[in-house]
């Protein structure tokens, strides 16, 4: 009987690790899109579209193994929790993938650089957001529901700063009404990072239910 429950720890520390993995690349795709937008490096944003396939690739391997797991396992409680919730949390991150590649795509698209005022703008609600993204797969790898719980309820510092981003976008738009082109750019590479925030608040729940049982959407935010 040893040797099953070892081999059942295995196969569940494999697909922790690969979920881990993937979150560490999403947090580096999502904060190249924003290097990249903010130095308007073109090169360099087109590497970040391609390096989305990567992600995808995780994705639909983690898909794999947990589906692979759960069939031959047949396992309850804990461990049912687990490769459950490590598809649902492969499939946030790829969606963070996807956003990050979409802000690249935006980066040959505007007919110029951004300010210095609008790179540093961006870029700081950029740093929220990866930093955001970071913790909860730093509570994933370390099983640390408290810290799956703080990421959670922090989600309206992000909105408030995706808010004041848009607000400036905004005010520059009207003083110069030649740039609406670029703003409408702007406004959409602050939405995707207002979004992956969004689905770094998802794995955070998925996180944290995974190690109590309990759903966080159901717990008052203090």
């Amino acid at each position: 009987m040893d040797h099953i429950l070892k081999a059942v720890d295995d196969d569940l520390g494999a697909l922790s690790y690969a979920v881990a993995a993937m979150g560490d690349l999403a947090v580096a795709q999502v904060r190249a899109s924003v290097d990249v937008f903010a130095r308007h490096d073109l090169p360099a944003a087109e590497k970040v579209v391609r390096a989305d396939n990567a992600v995808d690739l995780q994705d639909a391997e983690i898909e794999k193994n947990a589906v692979r797991f759960i069939a031959l396992r047949q396992p309850m409680a804990d461990d049912l929790r687990r490769p459950i919730a490590a598809m649902k949390i492969a499939m946030q991150l790829e969606r963070c993938g996807d956003l990050a590649k979409n802000i690249a795509k935006r980066v040959p698209r505007l007919d110029r650089a951004p300010t210095e005022a609008q790179a540093a703008s961006i870029s700081e609600l950029g740093r929220l957001v990866a930093d955001r993204l970071a913790a909860v797969i730093a509570a994933y790898r370390s099983n640390d529901a408290q810290g799956a719980y703080e990421v959670w309820v922090k989600d309206t510092d992000i909105d408030e700063r995706h808010e004041g981003v848009v607000r400036e976008i905004v005010a520059a738009m009207a003083a110069a009404p030649d740039s609406v082109g670029d703003s409408i750019h702007l406004l959409f590479i602050a939405k995707n990072l207002e979004r992956i925030g969004d689905h770094a608040t998802n794995v955070a729940e998925l996180v944290h239910y995974q190690i109590t049982g309990t759903d966080l959407a159901n717990r008052p935010k203090l």
